[in-house]
């Protein structure tokens, strides 16, 4: 009997399953399209970017500017970017972030200089946070909340799956470039004509943006300064809601962005190598992101983030800590779907919390708070790799990690509110 209970709990969770993705909006539907072209884009570019600049002589201090100022610029103009979506509309805000994200990285291939690589890593941060400020409220606004908590982790697991066949094929993109160039796969010239392929594939992710239809929701006139205002009359609230994504940042900016000149400079692993375990670390956290939503209709989307976040923290002992690359691999790979598997949940508690007219500001608060620490930590993190190595950058990562999950779990788990009672699981999932 337990077999058949276990069973027929299964097939009711994935019947519920399909029901609540079969609800998506045709929006929904093109938004999702335009994700997964522009993530296998992105997940090239991720993979390539910063070997490219290192082919060029300069050394991860350089690496850390990029991304600061990238992440700066996106922290700089996050509340503009909020008002700007207001008045312009979702569709045309994506159509235009996605194009710029296309021209800021094709600009970096023809002009190859620092400074170059300094002002379109401005324009990528505008990009970024044009297209991040508009995908929360864009989201709310296409789903019901029966399917609401689906499909923001679909966008995010589809974005992670499609990025697994562009890091499979960024390891291998260099190597078919120098083959055609006659050059080596480490040059210049390689990395460059790959990243120069993929800005033009990722422009294909506009396509399905052009056939968006307008959603007719009723919206006050706001002033330039109505973000501040909502800022001001809801402090405490968005405080306890952006604080522990802010801690979080802080100790992401040290690491992620460097993963892969990690392995190639630690663990001394080739390109096709790295290329691979970003592709399965991508499909890896892609899983992770589409089993999220019934976990947390099941245990509650707090507890949710509190408890992989916690269990993903051995792991992240593990990958920065332990000699053998196959272990460290491992824990790569364990790591970064834990840690990461509930932030579209908790992205959808955030924008939950709030009413409908306050949504791009809270977004726009929301992406200040994830590019806090990716603007300033980068910097930071190519100081303390150039002179002390990738330790001590674990290390502080490790602490502030901890410290994020600590605040999630006061803030939110500890006082029992509603929305933290967790109920038994029924006949038919109740969304949360």
């Amino acid at each position: 009997m337990k077999p058949e209970r276990s069973f027929s709990r299964f097939s009711r969770v994935l019947a519920n399953y399909f029901d609540r993705v079969s609800a998506f909006q045709p929006n929904a539907r093109l938004y999702l399209t335009s994700v997964i072209l522009t993530g296998a884009a992105m997940g090239v570019y991720r993979l390539l970017f910063n070997f490219y600049v290192l082919s060029l002589g300069y050394d991860e201090a350089l690496l850390g500017t990029l991304i600061t100022t990238s992440s700066l610029t996106a922290l700089l103009s996050a509340l503009p970017m909020g008002y700007l979506v207001d008045n312009i509309g979702h569709k045309t805000a994506l159509i235009i972030g996605t194009a710029v994200l296309g021209l800021a990285v094709g600009g970096m291939v023809l002009f190859p200089s620092a400074l170059t690589f300094v002002l379109m890593n401005i324009v990528l941060g505008l990009a970024q946070s044009l297209t991040g400020v508009t995908m929360g409220p864009f989201l709310m606004e296409n789903s019901g909340e029966k399917e609401r908590t689906y499909l923001f982790s679909f966008t995010s697991g589809l974005q992670m799956a499609s990025a697994f066949f562009g890091n499979w094929i960024g390891g291998y993109l260099p190597t078919w470039i120098s083959t055609l160039q006659g050059s080596t796969p480490t040059s210049p010239s390689a990395y460059g004509g790959a990243l120069a392929a993929i800005a033009i594939a990722g422009s294909v992710g506009i396509l399905p943006l052009l056939f968006l239809r307008p959603v007719k929701i009723a919206r006050d006139k706001r002033s330039v300064f109505a973000p501040l205002a909502y800022f001001g009359q809801n402090s405490r609230l968005l405080g306890k809601l952006i604080l522990p994504m802010l801690v979080t940042s802080l100790g992401a900016g040290l690491i992620m962005p460097f993963m892969n000149v990690f392995f190639r400079n630690v663990h001394h692993q080739p390109d096709p190598v790295i290329g691979a375990m970003f592709a399965w670390g991508s499909l890896a956290m892609g899983i992770g992101l589409l089993i999220a939503p019934p976990l947390a209709d099941r245990f509650g989307k707090i507890q949710l983030v509190v408890i992989t976040q916690a269990l993903s923290i051995p792991f992240l002992i593990l990958l920065g800590f332990a000699p053998w690359f196959a272990v460290s691999a491992a824990a790569y790979y364990i790591r970064l779907t834990l840690m990461n598997m509930s932030l579209p949940v908790y992205q959808t508690f955030v924008m939950e919390k709030v009413e409908p007219s306050a949504r791009a500001t809270v977004a726009s608060l929301v992406s200040m708070a994830n590019n806090v620490g990716w603007a300033f930590s980068p910097q930071i993190s190519g100081w303390i790799q150039v002179n002390y190595g990738f330790q001590p950058a674990f290390a502080a990562t490790l602490v502030l990690y901890i410290l994020s999950i600590y605040l999630y779990w006061r803030f939110f788990w500890y006082p029992l509110g509603k929305e933290q009672v967790v109920a038994p699981l029924p006949a038919t999932l109740k969304p949360q």
